[in-house]
């Protein structure tokens, strides 16, 4: 009973804030993992607005729309603001939003700490999008921001290394948060290795923005003392050495992919066997492979650095390094299939966005070990084909994970039950336009076209027509996605307590929708492999089975 006293000492906190001090001095994970969820998905229409504007540029040869410097801008903002403001946001406001009722905490660890890592996002996205209206405009080195280009350009650069600085520092604090809330906060029971993959997945990621989150820091504080303060870290002319700046952005830049797969993982993991209505298959051995894709993952940043005439014995170690991958990452595949083998499953929109995510992920997979080897990347470096690859990777990967999360957790967040007609809509819309987008980037890539232009040559007409408009198609089927979501919270059927019947986790457990304040006290738990609850004896807002 000892939370609830000190938390309701005096009455003063008792129920929830109302108004604009709810949202500006909230502490209370579930408000700001929802503030997190609209910030992202506001950034994720945003940055596919830059993505339309580059397709639109690249519907037929020739300059149509767009200034070669502008659309460098595009492609570059694109790029930034779909990482750090659309994919990372959303992942730490699902993790803030879930991991306290799947582990049985009371709320994070550090409720102020929660509030600033949030609020320090929206400024960093205004210092990105504002970059346009500056003389010289936006940055316009490709989302990497390669020196010697970005210690050239207008004060745009500096708008943007500022705003990474500030999206690091929250990212930082927001992992400082999920680690001590997870190894801290667990209800008597839960133990680490019993935990629900979503919260291994989290720790792990969390982990990994730690650790180089500092090191873009130092990329980026490099390239501006350059800039202003006569330092020559990228300059040969002054000793320096503009490779050395692809070593440091690509040992943060590879991690930096994981930190935007690990949750995606984390979420299928969850997704699958509630609709296989079976327990996860091998969940031991999904634990070692995530911390294990996490380890390699710092060992491989070079590969994006083939053609920079390293030397042969250091092209092979990174080959080799970054084929090992595929070994835990098919191991993960491998045991998602497993789990639905001869499940009892039914194909709600979750399951079919985890299954999509499955099928498209392992595609771009496969073009990622087609890259490893370096013969192979020497030729397709920064062509369309690398394009495809992470779109593979990042959307059908990050983006469609994140729609399985939103539609498997909206009855449990909001009490309300979202329009399944709408919702197996907008996946096949989004399943058949994304392919229409990227697959025929494939073949651009290995016919020759190269990323970042705004002009080509004639024979690429076809893909590209073909590309963009998939692209806006795909862009219109998010907008189905808005609407079911806005549509259900106003007028959505009431959620029953269990929405889904295969659903055991400890935060199907709680009253839906999930109360303002979960657990006043620590439920017991008797806990199976991945979070799976055999018994939970009254906590504070739970119930015994």
């Amino acid at each position: 009973m000892a939370i609830a006293e000190t938390t309701h000492a005096g009455g003063a906190h008792h129920g929830k804030p109302h108004g604009i001090a709810r949202w500006l001095m909230a502490t209370n994970h579930k408000d700001i993992g929802t503030m997190y969820l609209w910030f992202s998905f506001t950034m994720f229409l945003t940055g596919g607005v830059l993505a339309l504007c580059i397709r639109a540029e690249l519907f037929s040869p020739g300059l149509r729309f767009f200034q070669p410097e502008l659309f460098n801008q595009l492609t570059t903002l694109h790029g930034l603001i779909m990482v750090f403001g659309a994919i990372m946001p959303a992942f730490t406001g699902m993790a803030n939003w879930m991991l306290p009722l799947m582990i049985g905490a009371p709320d994070m660890a550090f409720a102020r700490m929660n509030n600033w890592s949030f609020w320090l996002l929206p400024p960093a996205a205004l210092l990105l999008l504002m970059s346009f209206a500056v003389p010289g405009g936006a940055a316009a080195a490709g989302w990497t921001l390669y020196a010697p280009l970005s210690t050239q350009m207008g004060m745009g650069m500096d708008m943007t290394i500022f705003a990474i600085h500030i999206l690091g520092i929250s990212s930082i604090m927001g992992s400082i948060n999920i680690i001590v809330t997870i190894l801290n906060l667990r209800a008597p029971g839960m133990t680490l290795m019993k935990m629900p993959m979503f919260a291994w997945a989290s720790l792990i990621t969390a982990y990994l923005i730690i650790a180089v989150m500092p090191v873009l820091a130092g990329a980026v504080t490099m390239v501006l003392t350059d800039r202003h303060f006569g330092t020559h870290f990228f300059n040969a002319a002054g000793g320096g050495d503009p490779i050395l700046y692809q070593h440091v952005f690509w040992f943060f830049g590879h991690p930096e992919v994981y930190i935007m797969a690990l949750p995606a993982f984390g979420i299928v993991s969850q997704v699958i066997p509630t609709f296989a209505r079976k327990p996860l298959f091998g969940y031991t051995s999904m634990v070692y492979a995530t911390s294990s894709i996490g380890i390699l993952s710092f060992m491989v940043w070079a590969h994006h650095m083939f053609v920079t005439g390293m030397a042969a014995t250091a092209q092979l170690f990174f080959m080799y390094a970054t084929m090992l991958i595929a070994v835990p990452t098919g191991v993960k595949v491998f045991n998602w299939i497993a789990t639905m083998w001869e499940g009892a499953m039914s194909f709600e929109t979750p399951m079919l966005f985890s299954i999509g995510f499955i099928l498209l992920f392992t595609i771009g997979g496969l073009s990622g070990i087609t890259l490893s080897v370096a013969a192979v990347d020497i030729q397709l470096h920064a062509s369309y084909y690398v394009v495809a690859h992470f779109h593979y990777v990042l959307v059908a990967g990050a983006l469609f994970s994140l729609f399985s999360a939103i539609y498997y957790w909206f009855p449990k967040m909001s009490g309300r039950m979202y329009n399944e007609k709408l919702g197996k809509l907008h996946f096949w819309w989004s399943m058949i336009w994304f392919n229409v987008t990227f697959f025929p980037m494939h073949f651009l890539g290995l016919a020759g076209m190269p990323r970042r232009i705004p002009d080509y040559a004639l024979q690429f007409t076809d893909f590209n027509r073909i590309a963009s408009v998939g692209a806006f198609m795909f862009g219109l089927g998010q907008l189905i996605f808005l609407y079911n979501i806005l549509h259900a919270l106003r007028h959505g059927e009431k959620a029953p307590h269990k929405p889904w019947e295969g659903a055991n986790t400890l935060e199907w457990d709680l009253p839906t929708p999930a109360p303002y304040h979960s657990f006043e006290q620590a439920p017991r738990v008797e806990v199976g492999e991945n979070g799976v609850i055999l018994s939970c004896q009254e906590g504070g807002g739970g119930h015994s089975h």
